[in-house]
């Protein structure tokens, strides 16, 4: 029997190291280069050299790719599929260390001698040498290195299951590495007549809160959708600011009853979703002038438990009618006041209304050349372009105004949980019961409490729901899609198991290294070896 590569505490240790090593910031050159280094190193596998067409990159977005490994058992239709990300957040608030963020040993030593300036639990952590520091150790090249090790084995072993590895880029920011992976995976499904028994990543356990030092598995995923808006108000001088209505001031009723508002709070299996707030609000003037800014934006973040895009609309159109009639109350108010006219009551609509008007008023022609200028703008991401779509019609349609415009803008990742699946339920009872043999207490959450690939398989809305988003994201089918269709094909439950770790997105990332070498590969091979039976486990 071959040797294992990746085996021992050690081995696997140094192999997250290299592959922290290898810089992979979200959108940077590192990330685009990611997935040949990671095809290369699994091809020193001997399973790999017997069947070099089981490992392969596909094209996701902007010369990003992701890895596909299958590890095929010639008797088996089920099959696990590991998922993980592999790109990282950036690395600026690591200051004069930014050059050690990916050199996890190197940059361990070298905080101790700024422990001092470390924030008090971080400088314990490392004082107790169980933790090791570095960008993407926790967030998450160690979940990567996990599934690395476990298909080594598994193709060594010749465990009686298939295992389909699967490592994606772009997690960070737009998913769209997982949103290209799933055609692949009904692809694969289709063409080796697979069963897929479990939807399965390696996301790092979070703490719940500052000093929570538990270790939790995850049977689901919160979903994360972003209601956008434009606002259109009237501009005029500044020295005549009565025959105007500013963007601003529309905006500021809106952001005044999203942030924090209950209305959109879910609750399921004893779990809550955080309460919706702004992400970004802005006037888009594109210079200083004394003309008012009549044209804004905000944008929303909601997580979702069992809403669907359809159901979010239908709620922010309400706030968004309520908003209106209270600028439209204070601004009648303003107008008695001043004894003017004013410019009119604000209005509501949605985005698909806007460009059905504009489709009635210049023709879809023109219509779609607007968009395309736009779309094809490489300086603004998919936020941008969405609001900037939006601001272009109703340049052309200032009839309309004052307006608030009802959009969505990406990333959009639907909710999925598996609580009550069966073969859940019995991985979450053995992941438990293995745990307690290292003295470790493993607590299940419903909901991941934060954005995971996972949202993208086992989408379960028998409704139509997504219409409202596909009707409302102005850049969809262009630059931004989500496939629906094909995602209700990936009908398997979810699991996440991952390493213990702290600080994810911060200078003080940092993973547990028993959780991450010694407990953790434990537990995985534990939860697969539980899911057939023919192994005579040694």
């Amino acid at each position: 029997m071959s040797q294992l590569l990746w085996g021992t505490p050690e081995t696997l240790r140094a192999l997250l190291c290299e592959l922290v090593s290898w810089e992979s910031r979200t959108l940077t050159p590192g990330e685009r280069m990611f997935p040949y280094k990671v095809q290369e190193k699994l091809r020193e596998l001997d399973y790999f050299k017997r069947n070099p067409g089981h490992l392969s990159l596909h094209e996701a977005d902007l010369g990003r790719n992701f890895v596909n490994a299958f590890y095929k058992h010639p008797d088996s239709r089920e099959t696990v599929v590991l998922i993980s990300h592999f790109d990282t957040v950036h690395t600026e608030e690591y200051g004069d260390l930014e050059t050690l963020a990916f050199q996890p040993e190197e940059l361990t030593k070298k905080l101790h001698d700024r422990k001092d300036d470390l924030p008090e639990e971080a400088r314990i952590d490392l004082e107790s040498g169980r933790y090791l520091f570095g960008r993407g150790t926790m967030d998450m090249k160690m979940g990567l290195a996990l599934h690395m090790a476990i298909i080594e084995k598994a193709s060594i072993e010749q465990w009686p299951i298939n295992l389909l590895l699967l490592t994606v880029p772009d997690e960070e920011v737009n998913s769209a590495g997982m949103r290209a992976a799933v055609k692949e995976l009904v692809a694969l499904r289709d063409k080796y007549d697979l069963s897929y028994k479990m939807f399965f990543n390696s996301e790092p356990s979070f703490s719940q809160k500052p000093g929570d030092n538990k270790h939790y598995i995850y049977s689901g995923t919160l979903g994360k959708i972003m209601p956008a808006a434009l606002f259109y108000g009237k501009e005029t001088h500044v020295g005549e600011p009565l025959k105007g209505i500013t963007a601003n001031y529309i905006a500021s009723f809106l952001t005044q009853l999203m942030e924090w508002n209950t209305l959109f709070l879910e609750s399921d299996l004893g779990e809550e979703t955080p309460l919706p707030v702004s992400l970004q609000q802005k006037d888009l003037k594109l210079q200083y002038s004394t003309q008012t800014p009549y044209r804004a934006a905000a944008l929303y973040n909601v997580f979702i438990m069992k809403r669907t895009a359809a159901e979010i609309m239908d709620l922010f159109e309400q706030v968004a009618n309520e908003a209106a009639m209270k600028c439209n109350e204070s601004y009648k108010e303003l107008c008695l006041r001043e004894q003017i006219e004013g410019v009119g009551e604000v209005q509501v609509l949605r985005y698909e209304k806007l460009l059905s008007y504009a489709e009635g008023k210049f023709g879809g022609t023109f219509v779609e050349q607007i968009k395309s200028e736009v779309k094809g703008n490489k300086d603004l991401d998919e936020r941008e372009k969405s609001v900037r779509i939006a601001e272009r019609l109703m340049i052309q349609c200032q009839e309309l105004s004052p307006a608030i415009v009802l959009l969505f803008a990406p990333p959009y990742y639907p909710a999925v949980n598996s609580s009550d699946d069966p073969l859940i339920i019995e991985s979450v009872k053995l992941m438990k019961e293995t745990a307690r043999k290292f003295d470790e207490e493993v607590s299940q959450i419903h909901y991941f409490n934060g954005l995971c690939d996972l949202s993208y398989v086992q989408y379960t809305d028998d409704s139509d729901g997504w219409t409202a988003f596909e009707k409302n994201t102005p850049v969809w089918g262009d630059t931004y899609s989500i496939p629906f269709a094909d995602m209700q094909k990936l009908q398997a439950p979810v699991l996440n198991v991952g390493p213990f770790g702290k600080d994810a997105h911060q200078r003080t990332e940092r993973l547990h290294i028993d959780s991450a070498f010694v407990h953790t590969p434990v537990l995985l091979e534990k939860l697969i070896k539980s899911m057939f039976k023919c192994l005579v486990e040694k």
